[in-house]
């Protein structure tokens, strides 16, 4: 192989390709009308577009990647995980077009693919299933007769999915028709396939996967196991490797069945054999993922290993570059994924622009695996996946402890994002006590939403203060560039006398009032209270005294919108100053763009409608939250480009729009 083209975009996208340069291969990028400036494109020797931003139109179109490989002199396709990553039918259409597809054949696809197949193979290889019915006839009264068989609760799964879709848990059979109805209709829509399975429900087991990787030689190993138990609606949050509280004699018995899962279907490459860990230590077979998974890297930190590599070098027809014998664990790894997504909203993805973006430094134990910077979108069409951060340490503890400030020291402004949520879960006693193991189960998230999900309160006093401190020094700053001279300062100086400045602001729960005293010292004021404030802002980076106490945080302004990004949480306010207010209605530009990729959902008013401040123009749906598209001032309605139904970029005109008409 020497030309590789990265069928797939984002964090997998860019780490494909730093592997494949430093191997010496040529790398090609394939991009949608939504990726044109994506960090992966940028990364890539060469870049080809493959269609508009819905990925059944540009990344699941292998025809498209296939004429993008042709016009490069591609000779290798790498699918990545998702999209194409597992469709034998892509695999097999590589191999007629003579490129080299970085997987496993695809028939081994094909005999996973399936749920119901899967399990019956594995039943006949041995290796362990949890009790269930896998069978062909789907009739209603079979199904019922096999959970009654089976014994309550079950749990009802879509034959052919995944992610959580078409999947229900009955505790009693008098709602098992209504509920596999539902999972029945979900699975059709989801997958096209209404066909389930039924299993036992096990009531708080542990998700433990196991890495495997094969040759063409029949070479097959494990390189051990990873926890992936911590989930929200059945996708993984956290992952760490090897598995807590794991034996010897348990970790060799779940790799044998691992391995022997791999050789029954003739596999060949990277791939992870999925099982249920039961609290008296059984263990049952749930399902193979055919590819590279997500939580990789945390394989890698505790092996040495660049699995990567590893692909490349079996898909050129080389032996594994080691035995079972020759692979140990080295420390504790964990790896969290860090999304733009709402936990306070069922955690609805929440596309929009990253205003900010700042990460942990690498090195020491920690790995920030990313395909976005600083400005660029989180878009409707793909998974809302900003990173995902990892950390290695000589044991679990010590690994923590770095996950916990790799955290505080990860920033991010603009879309919602699950940032509060990872750090509450990384200082919770049962994620990582003080002694022994951690309480790890699928329903982890649920045993502890309300410690891991708390209600949002008040901004804390040196938040509110921050904020003050921030709006107070930008200004100061701003004048001092704009107007260089004494007259123009806004510093509240005063011969011989002082100044108070009344500031009002909102943390949306509460309306707050500040007072800045300008003297010989800076003092603030709340509810009463008088504290020493003092700082500097270099550009985002605010470095504040509040009381005696020194503290950090980013600062960041937009309008009459304030955000402080602390390491221990992040803080939005609205200031209320007549002045600035003014200056943003000043600041109109006659238009009205979208804040976010979506769909316009429905127009409210018409071409040449005379409009007030405030009055709803249009809906538009991301991701189904809706938004709507106010009138920034009185005026009227100039174009209206779009109607009811249309898809929308980023930043596109909406309304034309003209003051005070």
């Amino acid at each position: 192989m020497h030309t590789i083209l990265i069928a797939n975009r984002g964090e997998i996208a860019c780490r494909v390709i730093r592997t494949a340069r430093r191997m010496g291969y040529r790398t090609v990028a394939v991009y949608s009308e939504a990726d044109a400036g994506a960090l992966h494109v940028e990364m890539a020797d060469t870049a080809v577009a493959i269609g508009p931003a819905p990925a059944a139109e540009s990344y699941l179109r292998a025809d498209r990647i296939l004429a993008a490989a042709k016009a490069t002199d591609a000779d290798a396709v790498h699918p990545g995980y998702g999209f194409l990553a597992e469709n034998a039918d892509f695999a097999e259409a590589c191999a007629a077009a003579g490129l080299t597809f970085i997987g496993p054949p695809p028939d081994a696809i094909r005999a996973m693919g399936a749920k119901s197949q899967a399990k019956a193979l594995m039943a006949d290889t041995g290796v362990p299933l949890v009790p269930g019915y896998h069978g062909e006839d789907q009739s209603p009264e079979i199904l019922a007769a096999a959970a009654e068989k089976i014994g309550y609760p079950v749990l009802i799964k879509a034959s052919a999915g995944g992610g959580g879709k078409g999947m229900r848990v009955v505790e009693h059979a008098d709602v098992f028709a209504d509920q596999l109805a539902g999972a029945q209709r979900e699975a059709k829509a989801g997958f096209g396939d209404d066909r389930v399975l039924i299993e036992k429900y096990l009531a708080r087991p542990r998700h433990v996967e196991v890495q495997v990787f094969a040759d063409a030689h029949g070479n097959a190993v494990y390189l051990f196991e990873r926890d992936c138990s911590i989930q929200r609606r059945h996708q993984k949050v956290i992952e760490e490797a090897p598995a807590p509280g794991m034996t010897d004699d348990l970790r060799r018995s779940m790799g044998a069945a691992a391995v022997a899962a791999a050789k029954a279907i003739g596999y060949v490459g990277a791939g992870t054999v999925e099982f249920l860990l039961d609290q008296d230590g059984a263990f049952y077979f749930m399902e193979m993922n055919t590819r590279l998974q997500v939580e990789h890297p945390v394989t890698e930190m505790i092996t040495g290993l660049d699995l990567v590599e590893w692909q490349f070098l079996v898909a050129e027809g080389q032996s594994l570059p080691l035995g079972q014998e020759d692979l140990a664990i080295n420390g504790h790894a964990i790896e969290v994924r860090f999304y733009a997504e709402d936990p306070d909203n069922n955690f609805l993805p929440a596309p929009g622009r990253l205003r900010y973006l700042a990460f942990p430094e690498e090195g020491g134990g920690v790995r920030v695996d990313t395909g976005v910077r600083a400005g660029d979108t989180i878009t409707p069409h793909y998974d809302p996946m900003i990173a995902k951060l990892i950390v290695h340490g000589p044991d679990r503890p010590t690994a923590c402890r770095r996950l916990g400030h790799a955290l505080s020291q990860t920033k991010a402004a603009g879309p919602a994002t699950n940032l509060g949520f990872l750090r509450h879960i990384v200082r919770h006693r049962a994620f990582a006590p003080e002694h022994g193991d951690p309480d790890l189960d699928t329903g982890f998230i649920e045993r502890f939403r309300d410690a891991l999900l708390p209600e949002p309160g008040p901004a804390p006093a040196e938040a509110v203060l921050l904020a003050v401190l921030g709006v107070t020094l930008d200004r100061r700053s701003s004048a001092t560039v704009s107007w260089p001279d004494p007259w123009s300062a806004t510093d509240g100086w005063r011969l011989n006398g002082v100044f108070d400045e009344a500031l009002s602001l909102s943390d949306g729960s509460r309306d707050l009032a500040v007072t800045v005293h300008h003297g010989g010292d800076q003092r603030m004021v709340i509810d009463g209270t008088a504290y020493q404030v003092a700082g500097t802002l270099q550009e985002r980076d605010l470095t504040a005294t509040i009381a005696g106490r020194s503290m950090r945080a980013t600062f960041l302004r937009d309008g009459l919108d304030l955000t402080i990004l602390t390491e221990t949480g992040d803080f939005h306010f609205t200031l209320d100053d007549p002045i600035a207010k003014a200056d943003v209605d000043d600041a109109a530009t006659g238009s009205l763009a979208s804040p976010m990729p979506g769909k316009i959902v429905t127009v409210l008013v018409a071409e040449g409608d005379t409009v007030t401040r405030g009055q709803a123009l249009l809906v538009l749906e991301a991701m189904k939250m809706e938004h709507t598209v106010k009138a920034p001032a009185d005026g009227m309605i100039g174009r209206l480009p779009y109607r009811a139904g249309d898809q929308v970029d980023e930043g596109v005109e909406l309304v034309g729009f003209e003051i005070g008409a």
